[in-house]
């Protein structure tokens, strides 16, 4: 089994607003049409796929705008932010399949040992969580994570400087991240409102 690493770029001040406003603009709401669309897709897909949640991803949707999920634990509220925010963010990079997820651990420990704070670590922001309460989803994946793209900045410099010291079965994915962050602090910094980086793990 491997694990499907994505990231996308964007505001995400603006997937907050859109799940926790009171009063929403009409194109706020036309915006959200366009979520649950793409939510009634998402569960006709898994239904093919023999895939049964709890919840309905749609209904998981309605019940986060609401404010009151009625699962403690359920993927599906997972599915339905990841819906909100690929709606509002930047095309899709691919970081790569991965075989295990410790490998972040082995890679975060060998970045300290150099010096990398725990906040830039892989193992902090790629686990992170959402930015706003979801039922939990256990052991079980997709899993969530975030970082500034002040972070994402800081961490393409300080990868770059102990580049050369990490241990060389680290050094591609360490690479990879820092490629991946400062094309994205270069193309979307200077002309956009985006601040976070989104990770995804499947």
């Amino acid at each position: 089994m491997s694990y499907a690493l994505e990231m996308s770029t964007g505001d995400m001040r603006q997937v907050v607003r859109l799940l926790t406003a009171v009063e929403r603009t009409p194109e706020q709401e036309e915006h959200l049409g366009r979520v649950r669309e793409r939510c009634k897709a998402l569960d006709i897909r898994l239904q093919s796929q023999g895939v049964d949640f709890e919840v309905p991803v749609i209904r998981a949707l309605e019940e986060l705008i609401d404010g009151a999920p009625s699962r403690n634990m359920c993927q599906a509220y997972t599915h339905a932010f990841h819906e909100v925010v690929t709606s509002c963010f930047s095309y899709t990079t691919d970081l790569g399949s991965w075989r295990r997820m410790s490998w972040f651990q082995t890679v975060s420990n060998d970045l300290a040992r150099n010096g990398i704070p725990a906040a830039l670590l892989p193992e902090t922001f790629l686990f992170s969580g959402p930015p706003l309460p979801l039922p939990d989803t256990g052991d079980i994946h997709p899993r969530i994570g975030t970082l500034s793209m002040r972070r994402a900045a800081e961490a393409a410099t300080a990868y770059t400087a102990v580049l050369d010291r990490v241990h060389p079965d680290c050094q591609d994915t360490v690479r990879r991240f820092t490629e991946a962050f400062r094309f994205e602090v270069d193309d979307w910094r200077p002309h956009s409102t985006a601040d976070t980086l989104f990770f995804w793990f499947d």
